[in-house]
């Protein structure tokens, strides 16, 4: 089941702020992030699912509008998000234990997040 959820919130198509910028929607991913922080493993990184669970979790967001446009420019902070990043590997990792993943699918996957998110890997391949 890696990489086949994609979390949306509706509800808010009426609101004028992004959804990441709404309280009660960062409110509920914080509460299932401490309940459930299985999003690298599980998060289908063809959507934008994962960065908008992301933006909804990070203190520091910038977006921009440019009017007319469908949806803002988002800006996560780097090192918050390396943060998010970080705390999230121990969850991905125990999920690709149960599924007895070989090291280099791992590898592969946590390329793939940092990619997903234009930062850089230069990690060593296993193989």
């Amino acid at each position: 089941m890696m990489g086949t959820f994609s979390f949306f919130v509706d509800g808010y198509n009426d609101d004028p702020d992004e959804i990441y910028s709404i309280q009660k929607v960062r409110d509920y991913y914080a509460s299932l992030h401490a309940r459930w922080p299985y999003w690298l493993y599980f998060c289908d990184l063809q959507s934008e699912s994962l960065q908008m669970i992301a933006a909804c979790l990070l203190k520091n967001v910038e977006a921009h509008k440019i009017i007319g446009a469908p949806s803002a420019t988002l800006r996560l902070d780097p090192l918050e998000l390396l943060g998010f990043i970080s705390d999230g590997f121990p969850p991905m990792n125990e999920m690709c234990e149960r599924a007895s993943m070989s090291e280099f699918d791992i590898w592969k996957r946590t390329k793939a997040i940092f990619e997903y998110f234009g930062l850089p890997f230069d990690a060593p391949s296993p193989h």
